[in-house]
C-alpha cells in the first residue's frame, strides 16, 4: 500500500533520532509526524519536511535555503516551516532540522490534555 509521504525522508529522520529517547511516530496532516514526549516537533507532508521551530526562531529559519512557511490551510502556521526536498537531500541536512525542532519542543511544558466532556449549553 503506498504511503502519502516520502519513505526515504522518514528513514533519514529515524536515523537522526536513534539516540533520542521519548520519540514516537504518529500519522498526522496526511503524512507522518514525530513527537517528543507527546509534542510534535517534525514530520513529513508529501515530500516536504515539516519542522516546529517555534515563533521566536521562525523568521530566522525561513532565511535558510529551501525553507518556506508551513501553509496547508490557506493561513501559515506560526512557528512551523516546511523544508523542500532539496533541503533534505542528505542525512546531515535532515539531522540539523530535526535537532532544531526537538530543541524547541524540549522547552515546552507537558502537552495539553483535551477534555472529552461537553461544555454546557
Amino acid at each position: 500500500m503506498p504511503v502519502g509521504y516520502d519513505p526515504a525522508l522518514a528513514e533519514r529522520i529515524r536515523r537522526a533520532l536513534t539516540d533520542r529517547a521519548g520519540v514516537t511516530e504518529k500519522p498526522m496532516f496526511g503524512g507522518l509526524s514525530f513527537l517528543l514526549d507527546g509534542k510534535m516537533f517534525c514530520g513529513i507532508v508529501k515530500d516536504d519536511l515539516m519542522v516546529r521551530v517555534g515563533p521566536d526562531r521562525c523568521e530566522e529559519s525561513l532565511q535558510r535555503p529551501h525553507a518556506r512557511p508551513m501553509d496547508f490551510t490557506g493561513r501559515p502556521m506560526k512557528g512551523y516551516v516546511y523544508v523542500g526536498r532539496e533541503g533534505c537531500r542528505t542525512q546531515r541536512m535532515v539531522g540539523a532540522w530535526v535537532a532544531r525542532g526537538a530543541a524547541f519542543v524540549a522547552t515546552l511544558g507537558p502537552p495539553a490534555r483535551r477534555s472529552l466532556r461537553r461544555k454546557p449549553t
